[in-house]
């Protein structure tokens, strides 16, 4: 009997291998399936740790109003090249009182795609009160405000921002809270700890426009000062966002990459 029962425990304890093992291998054969960031991209905490980031993209404060697809970690990665680049600039802000804040980073074609959904899902317009309030969302394709692909995806290209050191903390995103257009002065806009640039982050209206004759006063001084700050050390601005900059010349100018934003992705860089 006693043999007989040490059989049956053998028989369920192998049962249940079985079961978890099959239960499991999908998401190893995912991960085993993965692609990786090849050598060329580092973390950007790992050549400069105070440069402050905040991820925007794997919050639900988007304009989507929820994580975007291939944010698994809210970390930074950009091609050696341009991270270096960041790490120039920033020694120079911080000897001013400065620190830079990037927003996103290297975004994956996943991400961009998730972007392309959601512009051509018209019923879905649940952030439109801060992100778009001007802007009919059938327009976004034609307004240049989505497209289906992104020189993010190539990795050397970074959103960003400055503040004015000490950092103040900034609260989460509650869902559901109530939207304030992002051009609205700054004190009623979500808050954020950059200097005022105008608008906020991720604002498709023209008002976000780097040279935008409506902007003048500190605004202006402010956008002005980070433009001339990245140029000096090799950052081109999209004329279009005042926050959004790619390092030339690019490491990989001809591909979009689809690693997932996770640390994993650049182990040990």
């Amino acid at each position: 009997m006693t043999g007989m029962r040490t059989a049956l425990r053998a028989l369920a304890t192998a049962g249940a291998a079985l079961l978890f093992a099959t239960a499991a291998s999908p998401t190893s054969a995912q991960a085993r399936s993965e692609p990786h960031a090849p050598d060329g991209f580092v973390a950007l905490r790992s050549v400069d740790p105070t440069i402050i980031q905040e991820m925007r993209y794997t919050t639900a404060h988007t304009f989507l109003g929820e994580r975007v697809d291939g944010y698994r970690q809210p970390v930074c990665i950009l091609t050696r090249p341009a991270a270096r680049a960041l790490h120039r600039a920033q020694k120079r802000l911080l000897r001013q009182g400065y620190s830079l804040k990037v927003y996103d980073c290297y975004r994956p074609q996943r991400a961009v795609d998730h972007f392309v959904r959601w512009a051509k899902d018209l019923d879905d317009q649940s952030m439109k009160g801060e992100f778009y309030p001007l802007v009919d969302k059938s327009r976004l394709f034609a307004d240049g405000y989505i497209a289906e692909k992104s020189g993010h995806s190539r990795g050397s290209t970074v959103d960003l921002t400055l503040v004015r050191l000490p950092a103040l903390p900034t609260r989460p995103y509650r869902p559901g809270e109530r939207l304030t257009p992002c051009f609205a002065p700054k004190g009623e806009r979500f808050p954020d700890n950059s200097v005022d640039m105008g608008t906020g982050y991720d604002c498709f209206d023209t008002l976000s426009h780097t040279d935008d004759r409506r902007i003048q006063g500190k605004q202006r001084a402010n956008r002005q000062f980070l433009k001339r700050t990245l140029t000096e050390v090799g950052f081109v601005n999209l004329p279009e966002e005042w926050w959004h900059f790619t390092h030339k010349p690019e490491l990989f100018p001809d591909t979009y990459f689809d690693f997932p934003v996770d640390r994993g992705s650049v182990a040990g860089r």
